[in-house]
């Protein structure tokens, strides 16, 4: 491992405020083992890897990288999450860059307002769904485009890391300007567009925040909207005390579950840390895969824009092209990953794009990802139909069964992925490597892929209507794996 400095940083007598005042520009070094940058974004663990001196040279460095006007800047609930932001701020503030803070907000508020209010960039503190011990920042650029190891992360992860001593603005009058808070309120009515002119059934949905920042927007919402909210660790606490909110691991699922029945809810609803995930319950508290809500959203979008373009991840494929074809829109796969939809929704000017995982874009939200939006779709497509949650969602499990995500710790992905492919070519199936190995036969499909941030493959199994061989072949495929 490479041992990495980092200069110069600001000191503050108030965590969490930026006030010029109180910081004072200091010369440390602090010794960091590995660096924080990943592919998309930047995290690490606290205090190694992310910490306040890192936050300032950071935001010195974005300042640096290119001419910049003004930045967005906002926080998740995680504790140290404020002392971060003020960090970041502070770096661009000295550097002559003004700064629109947003306080503790959603990462899509982060990706809206920069749009919205013109900014040259946008900077969320957050670590998202990893443990406490983890902090981050996401970054999007002008317009809220995807910031990319090419565009942006790359450059910036020399600099930071670089042995550059950034000037500090000393005539006060060329100093950033510091913003009062953005308001919601733009964001908010945004949101409700999604639903404007719909007569929508006076629902009872649980709504499971995980003790993130999810709550807050769902209190502002429901003074527009005829739903009654059962509010489930609603508040946002930095401690986390029900621990980590990332509803894509089935452990994290029972509250919200048990929560439904209980209150005899229409549906349920739930969220990760930055809530730019969402994840859905049926009206039995069943945990429906991001699969199907994939194709109900696209029905929706398609309704109000017929014959637009949808775009799917290639890991779960044959449902969301059904849909999407029946309903005369036009389907088109696309890489897993933020950045890869991002960009490919604005190539095609695709309605909107969803990945199994729960990331959901829409071209009316900058192209962004949101997990505000697919419910509101959900709820709209619930009130046009009249069915339950259940009903809709059975349709599709029973025509297109999948496993689901299965995680399997490998220690050389490439020679599983070998030894998939050797297996299973003989059989000549169709094979896409758009993201991973994709294998179609006629009645059932694959697709295994390694991680991008652990040492894990993740496998994908779906059929044409028969559960029975998705079983079967997810047994099969395991002891492939295993084998290696």
């Amino acid at each position: 491992m490479v041992s990495r400095k980092v200069h110069a940083y600001p000191s503050s007598t108030r965590v969490g405020l930026v006030t010029r005042a109180h910081f004072r520009f200091q010369h440390r070094i602090i010794l960091i083992m590995t660096s924080a940058f990943k592919a998309y974004d930047i995290r690490g663990e606290i205090p190694g890897q992310v910490n306040v001196p890192f936050a300032y040279r950071f935001g010195q460095a974005v300042a640096a990288q290119q001419p910049r006007k003004s930045v967005v800047v906002g926080h998740d609930m995680r504790q140290d999450s404020p002392a971060l932001a003020a960090a970041l701020a502070q770096g661009l503030l000295d550097s002559g860059v003004d700064v629109k803070p947003l306080g503790q907000c959603g990462t899509e508020e982060v990706y809206f307002h920069t749009d919205h209010s013109g900014a040259d960039a946008g900077l969320m503190v957050t670590a998202s769904h990893n443990p406490l011990n983890y902090n981050g920042i996401k970054m999007v650029l002008e317009g809220a485009q995807a910031a990319t190891q090419d565009n942006a992360l790359g450059p910036l992860e020399k600099l930071v890391y670089s042995d550059r001593e950034f000037p500090v603005v000393a005539d006060y009058a060329n100093r950033g300007k510091l913003s009062l808070n953005l308001q919601k309120t733009a964001y908010i009515d945004h949101l409700l567009k999604q639903v404007e002119g719909l007569s929508l059934n006076p629902l009872k949905i649980v709504c499971h925040a995980g003790n993130g920042c999810a709550g807050p927007v769902i209190d502002l919402l429901e003074q527009h909207l005829p739903f009654e909210f059962i509010k489930v660790d609603h508040q946002p606490d930095p401690t986390l005390p029900n621990g980590i909110p990332n509803p894509l691991l089935p452990e994290k699922r029972e509250r919200a579950s048990r929560a439904v029945i209980e209150n005899g809810a229409d549906l349920g609803l739930a969220w990760d840390g930055d809530f730019d995930r969402c994840f859905f319950y049926d009206e039995q508290g069943r945990f429906i895969e991001g699969y199907y809500i994939v194709g109900l959203i696209a029905q929706t979008m398609l309704r109000k824009a017929p014959g637009s373009t949808i775009l799917y991840d290639p890991r779960l494929t044959w449902n969301t092209i059904d849909v999407v074809e029946s309903a005369g829109g036009v389907a088109k796969m696309c890489r897993t990953g933020h950045a890869f939809f991002k960009q490919m929704l604005r190539e095609e000017n695709a309605v909107y794009g969803g990945e199994m995982s729960a990331h959901h874009y829409f071209r009316d939200f900058s192209y962004c990802d949101t997990g505000m939006l697919p419910w509101l779709a959900v709820v709209a497509e619930l009130s046009v139909n009249g069915m339950k949650l259940s009903e809709m969602v059975e349709q599709r499990i029973s025509a297109f069964p999948c496993s689901g995500e299965i995680n399997f710790t490998v220690n050389d992905a490439k020679k599983v992925l070998a030894t998939i492919a050797d297996h299973f070519g003989r059989f000549n199936p169709m094979v896409d490597t758009t993201d991973g190995l994709s294998m179609a036969f006629d009645d059932w499909r694959f697709n295994v892929r390694a991680s991008n941030t652990e040492p894990l493959l993740r496998l994908n199994v779906e059929t044409r209507g028969n559960a029975g061989l998705v079983n079967s072949k997810v047994e099969e495929l395991t002891a492939l794996i295993r084998s290696v």
